[in-house]
């Protein structure tokens, strides 16, 4: 009972943090004693928050309490001390089912602290001390505790497995290599791990390497992180204010014609009272002419009603009434047509601009690691349904199968004037804008077709290089005659070779800068790729050379 109760103060005065005896005890306020140096350890840690707790009650303290060593748990332990007694081991010391437990300890086992090569036995930090003091044993190869060292027992033999062979790539005993592996290529363990540790080297730089390689990649995407958020912000604050503009402009109109409505009213409601007025007062001025020629009809004297007929008889001039039309009117419901006029034209114009607002939207694609594809069915992956604008075709050129197919003419086409049109060279674009991701075909008939993607803002007018495909810096044009491709741009001429097609491929992406001109068969051949970087959307053209061809946007869906 005694020993348990010299256990109990030896608990007392243990320091919950190092689960060591007191060294310079300090009682908190809260009643709690601690090593000086383990709570200052554990306060400095909660510095930045200000607020200082006690690790077993957690009690808080505002400010840090000041600590003052304990002089009665000092005198205490000093009289552990001087006893012999030693603190019992604490039970993180003691090995748990997922620790490597001593070998020599009877009872409850320790934790082991190194594993013998030699001996092949696991120590505690008490039973590994022959290993630390006698010389015999100092040599010994220790390593981290292991519960595999039986594995390093050769089977056969029951001897320490010290060599490798090479060739069978197996750990071996001494008496292996002279025995089953005499002949191969053997060496010793320690040699062997030299040679390995070498590869292994290598391999951690090449981790290593690849890690900071990742890293940069991974602050790289961070920071595009901060761009596409930074970007997609502005997009919204700007098309708000875009759309608010909108909006002010309708209200605007609206109650511009609101205003001119009822001014108009006014104006005719105040001319229509003037001629009523003008009505009434010839009625009254009627009745009273009629009340005296009445009475004149009843008077009896002939002389009386001779001296007055004629002043009586006599009428004002009478108003004229020709402007009122008795008919079903008509007033301001034709300005209601107009209205809904443009509202339907509006419609029509927010309906085919959001489809390219939606379509530029989703094309946005930051990760452009995604390979060009290879075969056509991956290509019709990105197919895009375009059709040709007519406010942009020559006059030369003949628009069919839903504006999708072009036909040079030897007559003008009575198309109406529109500044979108080209007039000089027979040439059309696309009604769609091309962003992202697209691809579409060409089918091609008769000589000399330039298939073409071009920036909206090229030149209409005229037949000079700055409005044809393939002359300027705002067009890039494939040339396609029998059994021959020349690229062009910027009026250089690139031949290609290839084998002819009545088709071509066109892929494009927009964000990468890839631009591809395929020709289209059993199989499709790569003619020629354009590496660059769009600045704006791309638009699909067809430039018509010669009387009777024609090229097709085909239908690929």
């Amino acid at each position: 009972m005694a020993q348990k109760g010299v256990q109990l103060d030896r608990e007392t005065i243990s320091c919950s943090i190092c689960l060591d005896l007191l060294k310079d005890p300090v009682t908190i306020p809260c009643g709690h004693s601690y090593c000086m140096s383990c709570i200052k350890s554990f306060w400095d840690g909660e510095d930045q928050r200000k607020i200082y707790s006690c690790p077993q009650c957690r009690q808080t303290f505002t400010p840090r309490p000041v600590l003052v060593k304990s002089t009665m748990f000092a005198a205490l332990v000093e009289q552990l001390k001087k006893t012999g007694l030693q603190a019992a081991p604490a039970d993180h010391c003691y090995a748990g089912p997922e620790d490597v437990a001593c070998d020599v300890c009877t009872g409850r086992k320790l934790k082991a602290l190194k594993s013998c090569l030699q001996c092949l036995i696991t120590y505690c930090e008490k039973h590994l001390q022959p290993h630390n003091n006698v010389g015999q044993f100092k040599k010994h190869k220790l390593v981290d505790p292991s519960e595999k060292l039986q594995e390093n027992i050769c089977s056969r033999h029951d001897e320490v497995m010290k060599m490798f062979c090479r060739t069978d790539q197996q750990s071996i005993c001494y008496l292996c290599s002279v025995d089953e592996h005499k002949g191969h290529d053997t060496v010793s363990a320690a040699a062997e791990r030299t040679e390995r540790q070498r590869e292994l080297e290598v391999s951690r730089q090449q981790i290593q390497q690849r890690i900071q390689d990742r890293e940069k990649d991974v602050k790289l995407l961070q920071q595009e992180v901060e761009a596409v958020s930074r970007s997609a912000d502005k997009a919204v604050e700007d098309s708000e204010k875009i759309f608010t503009e909108l909006i002010r402009l309708i209200q605007k109109r609206s109650s511009d014609v609101k205003q001119q409505i009822r001014s108009q009213q006014e104006t005719e409601v105040s001319r229509v009272k003037e001629l009523q007025e003008k009505l009434e007062q010839e009625i009254t001025e009627l009745k009273r002419k009629d009340a005296e020629l009445k009475q004149l009809s009843h008077t009896e004297d002939h002389n009386q009603f001779l001296h007055n007929y004629p002043s009586l008889s006599q009428l004002s001039a009478s108003t004229d009434s020709s402007s009122i039309n008795i008919r079903p009117l008509r007033y301001f419901e034709d300005v209601t047509a107009a209205v809904s006029e443009l509202r339907d034209q509006l419609q029509d114009i927010l309906r085919e601009k959001w489809t390219n607002i939606s379509l530029t939207v989703t094309d946005v694609d930051v990760l452009l690691s995604e390979a060009e594809p290879k075969t056509r069915a991956e290509f019709l992956k990105y197919s895009r349904e375009i059709t040709l604008d007519p406010n942009t075709a020559n006059t030369l050129l003949l628009l069919s199968e839903e504006n999708r197919k072009a036909e040079r003419m030897s007559q003008q086409q009575s198309y109406s004037s529109h500044p979108d049109r080209f007039t000089g060279w027979s040439q059309v674009l696309s009604r769609e804008s091309l962003t992202g991701r697209c691809y579409w075909e060409v089918e091609w008939r008769g000589r000399i077709v330039y298939v073409a993607v071009v920036y909206k803002n090229i030149s209409r007018a005229g037949k000079s290089n700055e409005c044809a495909f393939g002359f300027n810096d705002k067009s890039w044009a494939l040339y396609c005659d029998t059994n021959s491709y020349t690229f062009l741009f910027n009026k250089i001429k690139t031949p290609l070779p290839g084998p002819g097609s009545s088709r071509v491929g066109v892929y494009l992406d927009h964000s990468a800068g890839i631009l591809s001109f395929y020709s289209v068969s059993e199989t499709m051949t790569l003619l020629h790729r354009v590496q660059t970087t769009f600045t704006q959307p791309l638009y699909a053209g067809l430039w018509i050379h010669n009387y009777g061809a024609t090229a097709e946007l085909c239908k690929l869906k």
